[in-house]
């Protein structure tokens, strides 16, 4: 995560340099030299991060392969739960108010947070944090 901080410290750091370097071919050099560790800097996190999603890719893999149903289910599990709710949520509960409306007896259906169980559906599809450390490590732009 030192990146950013490099990010933000690039043009102050090439001002630095372009005083101290009077020779404008050694400031050059030394700029793509500070560039060139940054990019190796990146290189490294990026790598470190592939590396962690290929573990939890083997862990995955591991787990659903295995006989146990106790190791190898509870992420369906989990994700028919989601599922569930959702179809309640957004179907079922609306098509039974409107019927109870329509014949006559009208009633408050229980709500649920939907926030808490949208968290737990994107984190399980892996689509939790991906756009925020985007915006975060290349300020919303890729390069």
């Amino acid at each position: 995560m030192v990146a950013p901080l490099l990010l933000a410290l690039i043009d102050p750091i090439s001002r630095i340099i372009d005083k101290i370097i009077p020779d404008p071919e050694a400031a050059a050099r030394a700029k793509i030299e500070m560039l060139k560790t940054e990019n190796q800097q990146m290189l490294q996190e990026l790598q470190l991060a592939l590396q962690a999603d290929q573990m939890q890719a083997d862990i995955n893999q591991t787990e659903a392969a295995s006989e146990n149903v106790f190791v190898s289910g509870w992420r369906p599990f989990i994700g028919w739960i989601c599922g569930c709710a959702f179809a309640y949520h957004y179907v079922l509960q609306p098509f039974f108010a409107f019927f109870l409306a329509s014949v006559g007896h009208p009633v408050s259906l229980p709500d649920f947070e939907m926030g808490e169980l949208t968290t737990v559906l994107l984190g399980m599809l892996g689509l939790g944090s991906l756009r925020t450390v985007e915006k975060v490590k290349f300020g919303g732009n890729l390069r």
